[in-house]
């Protein structure tokens, strides 16, 4: 009797092993060997002056910790993330929590929510440059005609990475509102009526109930955000490339730049470890600061 159970229970683990071989091949050739080769060469001087890629240990980390430009993108990046992540994930919520409780026009008010996601980057890209455009744009006669005068927003070192943070959030506010829509409709119609019935106030229901109930949600969200703040840069290339004084480069497109404006290869696989690193650590950090505070419905 235990010989079969032993031997059904093989051919079940083996039929699932079997199921997941496709997406293991393409994980590992795509994820992880790519990973393991980038990790690898960050080991080694490999530019235009290397034609054969030459061994130097740590070299590429310590010039990296001694480069102001690096620096200044990673502070970039932090401030970037900081203006988008948590602005667009409460704009989610609060677009969510309207469409959820939307009567009429459910449909087209959820449509329109969304509809900044379905854009390509590249094309909203070209719309907030003609809307920052000086003298012509959208925003600069807004700010003639209530006069304030002509603002170059993206040729402003002060002013361009606000107004790719206004952009971006934007473009991402629409996207995760689905996920807290899907969260809402998965919270149980019962305690809304029970609080309805104590006759307790909107605020406080949000507060006690949605809002906790939310937490996986919002747990996913944040990490998907976050990771969105360091790996959308289409728009850089249409609206900065970095500028003004790379006021607005972030490690992505320094990244690229590095890679395939200057063919340093080995730096631009640093770059790219410490960005993989920077990323797993936040992400570790949020997932076990809020999963104490996570009520699993």
């Amino acid at each position: 009797m235990g010989g079969k159970n032993f031997n059904l229970q093989w051919k079940t683990d083996a039929f699932a092993w079997l199921l997941l071989l496709p997406s293991l091949v393409f994980l590992f050739l795509f994820t992880f060997y790519p990973i393991a080769k980038t990790i690898r060469l960050s080991f080694y001087q490999a530019d235009l002056a290397s034609p054969v890629p030459i061994f130097i240990g740590l070299d590429n980390y310590a010039h990296l910790m001694k480069d102001e430009l690096f620096w200044q993108v990673m502070s970039n990046n932090l401030w970037f993330a900081l203006g988008t992540v948590p602005t667009s994930m409460a704009l989610a919520l609060l677009m969510a929590v309207f469409a959820n409780k939307a009567i009429r026009g459910k449909g087209f008010v959820r449509t329109a929510f969304f509809y900044p996601t379905m854009i390509p980057m590249i094309a909203i890209a070209n719309v907030w440059l003609f809307i920052y455009t000086p003298q012509y744009g959208l925003l600069s006669r807004l700010t003639q005609w209530i006069g304030q005068g002509d603002i170059n927003w993206l040729g402003t070192p002060e002013l361009v990475m606000y107004a790719m943070i206004v952009m971006m959030i934007w473009k991402e506010a629409g996207y995760f509102m689905i996920f807290y829509l899907a969260g809402l409709q998965n919270i149980s119609r019962d305690l809304y009526e029970s609080a309805e019935v104590d006759g307790v106030g909107r605020w406080t229901v949000f507060r006690k109930i949605t809002f906790p109930l939310l937490m996986p949600t919002t747990l996913f969200v944040a990490i998907v955000a976050l990771t969105n703040a360091f790996k959308l840069v289409d728009h850089l290339l249409i609206m900065t490339k970095g500028g003004p004084n790379n006021a607005s480069n972030l490690l992505l497109y320094y990244i690229y730049e590095t890679a395939f404006s200057f063919w340093d290869q080995g730096m631009a696989s640093t770059l790219t470890v410490v960005m993989i690193a920077v990323l797993l650590l936040v992400a570790a950090l949020q997932f076990f600061g809020l999963d104490k505070k996570i009520h699993y419905h």
